[in-house]
C-alpha cells in the first residue's frame, strides 16, 4: 500500500492517477426481501391459479365435520360430564349471578313490569355521584347528561344493560388482573411466564373469543362477560405490573432500611405509589370491556350491541347510527370518568389540595349523597321516575333523519362514492387480492419464510412456517388469503396516513395539541361504531370494512409516529438544519431514519388493529375468515368451519404480529462496500485521497 502511494506521488500528472472509492452493496436483509418479492411475482405469473387450496363456501373438510361432531357431543353430554358439572357450569352460574345483580339493579328485573330495582332517575343520580366521588364535578355533569340522552334516544334500557355488563366485566377483571399484576411487578419469573400469554390474548381479534366460549358456556350474558374479562384483563395486568416495577430503587432501599417486610413494603409503598398507573390500567380495561361487550351481541349479550347487529344485518343505517351514537357517548363518558380518577390519583394533585378544600369536598359529597338517596327512593315508588317517559323519546326522529340523509347521499353522491370505491377496488384491492389468492400456497410459504429469516432468523422462520402449516391444516387457506389481502391493503393506507400526520404532529407542537384529542377520542370508540357511517356511504361491501379498518387503526399509528418523530434529538435536527438541509431532507435523512423503531411499531399496531376490524367487517360484506366465523354462529352445520376460521385468525394474527415486531426492533443492516475506480477529475489532490 505504501509503495502505491509513493508511485502516486512520483506521478507527474496526479489528476490522471486512478483511485478507488467504495461502492455500496445491498445488505443481506435487503437482498432476501428483494428475492422474496421476485419469487412471489414469478410464482404468480408462472403458476397462477394452481395450488390455491380454495374451499367453496358450502363445503366442509373432515376437520370441520369433526368439530361439528364435537359440538353435538358437548350439547348431548353437557348435563352429565363432570367437567361441565363441577367446573364450567358453576363458573357460568357465578358469573351470571354477578351480572344479574347489576342488570336487575339498573336495566330490568325478571318479574312484573320488568322495571329495574333503581329506576332511570335514581340511576342517573347514583352514577353521577360516583363520577363526582372518583373524579370531579365536570365528569359528574357529563355522566348525568349522557344517561339522560340515552333516555331521550329511547335506548335507556339497552344502554343500562351494556353498562351493567361492562361494570360486571371490569370488576371481575380487577379481581383477576390486580393480583396477577402485583405478582408480575414483584417477581421477574412470574412476569416472564405471563407476558407471552398476555401477548397472545391481545393479538387475537375480538371475534376469536366468541365461538369457543359459546361452545363451553352457551350463549348469553355469562359468556359475554367471560369473553370480556379475557379481553379486558391484559391491560390491567400490564399497567399494574408496570406501576409496581416503576418505583425508584432508592425508594425501595430506603424502605428496606427501615426494616419493613415484603408485604409492608407492598401495601405501604409500592401500591400507593403505583396508584395512578393502576387507575390508568383500569381506564384501558374499561374501554376494552365496552368494545367487547358490544361485539358479544353475536352470542346474545343484551344491550346496545344487539341493536347495532340487527341494524347492520338488515342494513338499517338510521337505527345503527342511533345505537352507535349511544355507544360513542358511553365510551366518552367512561373514558373521561376513569381519566379524571387517574388524575385525582396523582400524588402532585393530592398535595395541591388543601385541608379546607378536602373538607369542603367531603361535605359536598355527603350532602349530594342524601339527594341521591331521595332520587333512588323516588325512582322505586313513582312510575315516571322508574321508567323513562316515552313522550320524551326522539329516537325515531334521529333514526328517520339519518335514514333520509343516507338515502340522499346514496342517491346524489352515488357517482362520487361509487367512483372512489371502484377506483380503489380496481386499482389496489383486486390486484392485491388476486396476488394473494391465486399464488400457489407453497410460493407464499417461501416468500414469508424469506421475509421472516431476513428480519428474525431461524426461530422466526420456524414460527412462521408453523403458523402457515396450521392454516393449511385448518382448511381455510383461500379465505385466509382474502383476509390477508384486505388487511395488508388497509395497513398500507394506515401507514401513509401515519407517516404524513405523524411527521406533521412531531414537527409542530401546535398541530399535535390540535389533533391529539381527536385521536384519543378515536381510540376510545368500539370497533362496531366505525362500520356504521361507512355503511351509509358505500353500502355493504368489503371496501366498507377496509375503510372502517383504516379509520379504526389510523389513530394508533399516527400517535406512535408523532411520538417517534418528536423524540428525535433536537440537537441532531439543529445540526442538520445548520448544515443547509432542507425540511424535506431533515425529514427523510434524519428524523424518519432515527424514528425507524417507531415506524415499525406503528406498522405492527396498525396491522393488528386493521386485522381486528376487517374480521368484524364480515357484518357488512367483507367476506373471508370473518364471514366464516359469523356463519358458524348462525348455522349449526357450519359451526366447525366457524371454529376453524377463528383458529385461522389466531395463527394469521400471530404470524403478522411476530414478523412486524421483528421488523420494528431489528438492528439496522450494515451494507458492505466494494472498492471501485472513480473518474480522474473527482480527486483534486492525490495525497488527500
Amino acid at each position: 500500500m505504501s509503495a502505491t502511494l509513493v508511485d502516486l506521488e512520483e506521478t507527474p500528472d496526479t489528476q490522471a492517477a486512478p483511485v478507488r472509492a467504495p461502492r455500496r452493496r445491498l445488505s443481506r436483509k435487503t437482498a432476501l426481501l428483494l428475492s422474496a418479492g421476485a419469487i412471489w411475482l414469478a410464482g404468480y405469473f408462472l403458476l397462477r391459479g394452481t395450488g390455491t387450496l380454495t374451499l367453496p363456501t358450502a363445503e366442509l373438510t373432515d376437520l370441520h365435520r369433526s368439530l361439528n361432531h364435537f359440538n353435538a357431543w358437548v350439547a348431548s353430554n353437557r348435563a352429565d360430564n363432570p367437567v361441565f358439572l363441577y367446573v364450567f357450569s358453576p363458573l357460568r352460574s357465578a358469573v351470571d349471578a354477578v351480572a344479574n345483580v347489576f342488570t336487575t339493579t339498573f336495566a330490568a328485573s325478571p318479574t312484573g313490569l320488568r322495571l329495574p330495582e333503581i329506576g332511570w332517575l335514581g340511576t342517573v343520580g347514583l352514577l353521577s355521584w360516583i363520577a363526582f366521588a372518583v373524579g370531579n364535578a365536570r365528569v359528574a355533569v357529563l355522566t348525568a347528561a349522557v344517561f339522560v340522552f340515552f333516555g331521550l334516544q329511547g335506548l335507556f334500557v339497552e344502554a343500562a344493560y351494556t353498562f351493567s355488563l361492562v361494570v360486571t366485566a371490569v370488576l371481575l377483571s380487577l379481581l383477576v388482573g390486580l393480583p396477577l399484576g402485583v405478582l408480575a411487578g414483584i417477581s421477574a419469573r412470574i412476569e416472564k411466564i405471563i407476558t407471552p400469554v398476555l401477548d397472545f390474548m391481545q393479538i387475537l381479534p375480538t371475534f376469536v373469543y366468541l365461538a369457543p366460549l359459546a361452545l363451553v358456556f352457551l350463549i348469553g350474558p355469562a359468556s359475554a362477560v367471560i369473553a370480556t374479562v379475557i379481553y379486558a384483563a391484559p391491560p390491567i395486568i400490564r399497567l399494574t405490573a408496570h406501576g409496581i416495577r416503576g418505583i425508584p430503587e432508592n425508594t425501595r432501599e430506603a424502605s428496606d432500611s427501615l426494616g419493613t417486610t415484603g408485604l409492608q413494603r407492598l401495601f405501604t409503598l409500592q401500591i400507593p405509589m403505583a396508584k395512578r398507573t393502576i387507575v390508568m390500567g383500569i381506564n384501558q380495561g374499561t374501554m376494552a370491556a365496552l368494545s367487547m361487550v358490544t361485539i358479544a351481541a353475536l352470542i346474545a349479550a343484551p344491550g346496545l350491541g344487539q341493536v347495532v347487529v340487527r341494524a347492520l344485518q338488515s342494513l338499517d343505517v338510521g337505527t345503527a347510527v342511533n345505537a352507535g351514537l349511544s355507544i360513542v357517548l358511553m365510551a366518552i363518558m367512561l373514558d373521561r370518568v376513569t381519566t379524571a380518577a387517574s388524575e385525582r390519583a396523582k400524588p402532585a394533585t393530592q398535595r395541591r389540595r388543601s385541608k379546607v378544600s378536602r373538607r369542603l369536598r367531603v361535605i359536598v359529597l355527603g350532602a349530594t349523597f342524601v339527594l341521591v338517596l331521595v332520587l333512588v327512593q323516588l325512582s322505586r315508588t313513582v312510575l315516571w321516575a322508574a321508567q323513562f317517559p316515552t313522550d320524551l323519546n326522539f329516537g325515531p326522529a334521529i333514526t328517520s333523519g339519518v335514514a333520509s340523509a343516507s338515502d340522499w347521499m346514496q342517491t346524489h353522491l352515488f357517482l362520487l362514492t361509487e367512483t372512489f370505491r371502484e377506483a380503489v377496488t380496481v386499482a389496489f384491492l383486486n390486484p392485491f387480492q388476486s396476488l394473494a389468492t391465486e399464488t400457489p400456497f407453497f410460493i407464499i410459504f417461501a416468500v414469508l419464510a424469506l421475509a421472516a429469516y431476513a428480519f428474525g432468523g431461524w426461530k422466526l422462520t420456524a414460527l412462521v412456517l408453523g403458523c402457515l402449516t396450521a392454516i393449511v391444516y385448518l382448511g381455510l387457506w383461500g379465505d385466509a388469503m382474502v383476509t390477508l389481502a384486505s388487511t395488508l391493503v388497509a395497513t398500507v393506507i394506515v401507514m401513509v396516513l401515519g407517516v404524513l400526520f405523524g411527521v406533521a404532529m412531531g414537527r409542530s407542537s401546535r398541530l399535535d395539541k390540535l389533533l391529539r384529542p381527536v385521536l384519543d377520542a378515536g381510540q376510545t370508540l368500539p370497533a362496531f361504531v366505525y362500520l356504521v357511517p361507512f355503511l351509509g356511504l358505500f353500502g355493504a361491501t368489503r371496501f366498507t370494512a377496509i375503510i372502517a379498518g383504516v379509520i379504526y387503526a389510523a389513530p394508533a399509528a399516527i400517535k406512535i409516529m408523532a411520538d417517534g418523530i418528536s423524540g428525535v434529538s433536537p440537537t441532531v435536527v439543529e445540526a442538520a438544519v445548520s448544515s443547509g438541509s432542507t425540511p424535506w431532507q431533515v425529514i427523510t435523512k434524519v428524523q424518519l431514519p432515527m424514528a425507524r423503531k417507531s415506524l415499525g411499531l406503528a406498522a405492527n399496531q396498525g396491522l393488528i388493529y386493521v386485522l381486528a376490524m376487517v374480521v368484524v367487517g364480515a357484518l357488512v360484506g367483507a367476506g373471508g375468515l370473518g364471514y366464516d366465523v359469523v356463519a358458524g354462529f348462525v348455522q349449526s352445520s357450519l359451526f366447525g368451519k366457524g371454529m376453524a376460521a377463528g383458529l385461522t385468525i389466531v395463527f394469521l394474527g400471530i404470524l403478522l404480529d411476530r414478523i412486524t415486531q421483528a421488523a420494528a426492533f431489528a438492528r439496522p443492516s450494515k451494507s458492505t462496500h466494494k472498492a471501485q475506480p472513480v473518474p480522474n477529475n473527482s480527486v483534486p489532490n492525490t495525497k488527500e485521497a
